[in-house]
């Protein structure tokens, strides 16, 4: 049995009229009954899960997707909060090609960053926002299954390879779909920390986009949304491309219009929908109710990918 919506879920802006408010809520319609028993992983970090009063939206969202009969699926990043915890402790980190250099001292601040106060804090606010969340990491049920993370790179001056030691870094061997499945049949809204668990139980430090693609792979979700904090996909004039073909975001990639931090997150959007899911979007998580724009509305809120526009 479903838990009872908080006041004002949608929490529509202020200055639109009672019969305005009445038309947003009726155009949402056709998208609800489109999506109803649909699974939408959504990977939440940035400035989202950074601002409180964001935080607080997207709880509360969150609870909307799960009343109206999708299942969200939440997998949340960090790094800014282990960067602080880190430092607290007076323990060096260091970075390669944008991953954290993770030891074993790293590695238990890692766990203890993100399956704890991150992760509890989600599940509270969504718990507070009248919804029934429930905290995991990777590691419960052997949720995500992982193997260390090889990277390799090329000396300018000799060109040869050499391999990198990221420590106890790893990316998702197998995702175990089991525990959520008991969830989707259920009101409770898994809230999830990406740490991977490998063959002999050791600890792995997952990027959080990479762990949410392989989950939403895993659940054929029908939507994968990435919340970040940039518009989406730009193009030469910088301005918001809305819609991808997996064909044209590889070309804009080689030509280097989608560059640098976009291209991991892009190239994970390509994975994710070549493994079976309807559509990945990268969408901007400064907005207000985000993730509601990005459902339930025709323009969105970011950047689509899709096997063809």
């Amino acid at each position: 049995m479903s838990s009872p919506l908080p006041d004002d879920p949608v929490a529509l802006p202020d200055d639109l009229s009672w019969p305005q408010k009445a038309r947003v809520l009726s155009e949402a319609l056709p998208y609800m009954h489109k999506f109803a028993g649909q699974t939408i992983v959504i990977k939440y970090g940035g400035h989202a899960m950074g601002d409180p009063a964001l935080a607080r939206i997207f709880a509360r969202d969150v609870v909307l997707l799960k009343q109206v009969g999708m299942h969200p699926v939440v997998v949340h990043g960090g790094g800014p909060q282990i960067g602080r915890m880190l430092d607290t402790l007076r323990i060096q980190s260091t970075f390669i090609d944008g991953l954290r250099v993770t030891d074993a001292a790293t590695v238990d601040v890692v766990e203890m960053v993100l399956a704890g106060s991150i992760n509890k804090a989600i599940v509270t606010n969504i718990n507070q926002a009248g919804g029934f969340a429930v905290g995991l990491s990777g590691k419960d049920g052997r949720l995500i299954q992982a193997r260390k993370l090889t990277r390799s790179v090329r000396d300018p001056d000799s060109s040869i390879e050499r391999q990198l030691d990221l420590g106890f870094v790893g990316e998702p061997m197998a995702v175990n779909p089991h525990v959520l499945e008991q969830f989707r049949q259920s009101d409770i809204i898994p809230v999830i920390a990406p740490i991977g668990i490998g063959e002999r139980g050791e600890t792995y430090n997952i990027n959080a986009d990479t762990a949410a693609g392989a989950i939403a792979a895993e659940l054929k979700a029908s939507h994968l949304l990435m919340l970040t904090d940039v518009a989406g996909v730009l193009d030469g004039d910088k301005k918001l491309i809305q819609d991808l073909s997996i064909e044209r975001a590889r070309l804009l990639m080689a030509d280097g219009t989608i560059k640098g931090g976009m291209i991991p997150k892009v190239e994970t959007c390509i994975a994710t929908v070549e493994a079976g899911v309807n559509a990945s979007v990268i969408v901007d998580g400064r907005v207000p109710h985000a993730v509601l724009l990005e459902i339930f509305t025709p323009q969105g809120a970011g950047t689509l990918i899709r096997a063809v526009p």
